[in-house]
């Protein structure tokens, strides 16, 4: 490392200081934390505390200096030496205590690894990485719980999940292959990735919520999974229970509502440019089916809780193979229909595949607009596949959940499609 690196990286004293300065408030951040947590153990009996942390920062930073003066490999044996003190005191506690955890271990070899990436020049890194570290380390509890309610096929599930998204998104080729070029092989399981993942987080939203939230938190976050299963779902519960009607509405309506900020993400997602022409249209749904389900809410008892849907798998690949062929069919269809029959055909095909899944038609919709249509004939078929969808839910509110259900969420989900309709007429 030559003299004129140096300067040029280390420009000042001034410069010195702040990054040791940094290092130090690292090892300070973790310590605190430990500090905290092991405030009640006795003394002596944890391996490190705040002042421990602290220094152990300052030392990586220090011994990051020394070995930009001298070699890298001074930095490596410094690190070593740091191991064998921590595990001889590791080992220490064992023999005294019987306490086998080796977080503060591992913490302590991060702390100085923390202070020596300051001081090369990593700020930012380092502070990332010291805050994300602080927070797993205060989370412990929360997280051994949540590992202890995983159940199989959810473990199972969220390794399906990173199989797609982590192994075979990266090596899928980027490029149209088929009719008209329509099929991209990485567009297309980018998109299943992303509806996936939506659901993944509807699935252990609920999951987390429990019970006791009500069929209000059960149609939020079953919307962010599929608002026609949590329609479907809390419409079963009226024939059990017909005096937690406005409860069950207001669960319905939730899902319903959380469904049009879902197609403004996943749009948004794909074409940034749809935002602000979906904005209007979809906030003036959600703000009314919003308002109705609160409503309703308000009007429902106060001690009585609705239990939540049955669950099922959040990732099955039968599942994913199934939403992939719709969504090369729509997209196929799509490119078709609008080449044969114009903007009136890709209408047509909007208003069809809302009658079961609206993600599909605004994901390729989405993906046209950045090509083959403009906007205007983008959001006006996004809409009108909501629509389509919205009226399905009200006709299974009244045909599952019985007519007095049906009517309160039907006459609500009808004002919300009329506002949204002004709002098309306004912003296309």
């Amino acid at each position: 490392m030559t003299p004129e690196f140096i300067n040029q990286l280390l420009t000042s004293d001034v410069e010195i200081l702040y990054r040791l300065g940094l290092a130090l408030a690292l090892g300070l951040i973790i310590g605190l934390e430990r500090g905290w947590k092991s405030r009640n153990i006795g003394e002596g009996r944890n391996v490190a505390g705040l002042r421990t942390y602290g220094l152990t920062g300052l030392l990586g930073g220090v011994w990051a200096l020394v070995a930009m003066q001298t070699s890298l490999f001074m930095l490596g044996f410094a690190f070593l030496g740091l191991a064998l003190v921590v595990i001889a005191a590791y080992f220490s506690r064992i023999h005294q205590f019987h306490d086998i955890g080796t977080t503060s271990v591992i913490a302590s070899l991060l702390t100085f690894a923390l202070g020596a990436l300051a001081m090369l020049g990593h700020g930012m890194a380092a502070v990332s990485v010291a805050i994300i570290t602080t927070l797993l380390l205060d989370l412990k509890p929360q997280l051994h719980r949540w590992v202890a309610k995983l159940a199989p096929e959810e473990l199972k599930a969220s390794l399906k999940m990173l199989l797609i998204s982590v192994v075979l998104l990266p090596i899928l080729p980027d490029r149209g292959y088929g009719p008209w070029e329509a099929l991209n092989p990485y567009a297309i399981w980018w998109m299943v990735v992303l509806i996936t993942g939506i659901s993944f987080v509807g699935y252990f939203a609920m999951k987390i919520g429990g019970t006791r939230q009500g069929a209000v938190l059960t149609g939020i976050t079953g919307g962010l999974a599929s608002s026609t299963a949590a329609t479907l779902s809390l419409s079963r519960l009226a024939q059990k229970d017909v005096t937690q009607l406005n409860a069950l509405a207001s669960g319905i309506l939730a899902a319903c509502g959380t469904m049009f900020p879902r197609i403004l993400l996943i749009a948004t997602i794909i074409n940034p440019a749809l935002f602000l022409p979906l904005l209007w249209p979809l906030t003036l749904a959600t703000t009314l089916t919003y308002l109705a389900a609160f409503l309703f809410w308000r009007k429902s008892p106060t001690n009585h809780t609705t239990g939540t849907s049955q669950l099922s798998n959040p990732f099955q690949f039968g599942m994913a193979l199934r939403f992939t062929t719709l969504l090369v069919v729509i997209l196929l269809l799509a490119k078709g229909l609008q080449n044969w029959y114009g903007d009136t055909g890709l209408y047509m095909l909007a208003a069809v595949s809302g009658l079961s899944d609206v993600d599909a038609i605004t994901l390729s919709v989405s993906r046209m607009s950045q090509m083959d249509i403009t906007q205007n004939i983008a959001v006006t078929a996004i809409f009108i596949a909501a629509v389509t969808n919205t009226l399905i839910k009200s006709a299974l509110s009244i045909y599952i959940g019985g007519l007095a259900l049906g009517l309160r969420v039907s006459l609500s989900l009808l004002g919300a499609i009329l506002l949204g309709f002004l709002g098309v007429v306004l912003t296309t």
